[in-house]
């Protein structure tokens, strides 16, 4: 049994919680929880190839993008994406939101997050690069 208290990354409106990343659970699977204030964007519409992303509602209301629609999920919702299925996500409503990522297999997700303030600085082609690296692929705009 492994315990390692939680770390997390802030973001100017955003706040990524390490609940158990992959180095803890030896890639079975990684927990964050993510905190967004009210009014704010998330990431744009995006899939994984490697890994399914699931979300669990804890606080507030989340506009939940599932490939098709974008679709409401309040407190106590749950939205799984396999693999290779396009999604996101963004707070509409004037209230914060909170809620559980959990990732599967666990892969080093939290080195995404870690790394993700200095990718702002980045060209086009190294932004390209970064997001491959991790294993995030955006939808054409």
């Amino acid at each position: 049994m492994t315990f390692r208290p939680a770390s997390e990354v802030g973001f100017s409106t955003k706040t990524a919680r390490f609940v158990a990343p992959g180095s803890v659970t030896n890639g079975e699977f990684g927990l964050f929880e993510w905190r967004m204030d009210a009014r704010q964007p998330g990431p744009r519409p995006h899939f994984h190839k490697t890994f399914s992303e699931s979300f669990y509602v804890l606080e507030g209301e989340v506009s939940l993008y599932d490939g098709d629609e974008w679709i409401k999920g309040g407190e106590g919702d749950f939205l799984y994406v396999p693999p290779n299925r396009p999604h996101a996500f963004r707070n509409d409503s004037d209230a914060p939101v909170r809620m559980l990522i959990l990732f599967s297999p666990g892969i080093a997700r939290e080195n995404f997050f870690l790394e993700l303030k200095d990718a702002k600085n980045l060209g086009p082609e190294e932004l390209r690069a970064f997001y491959e690296r991790h294993d995030q692929y955006h939808l054409p705009e």
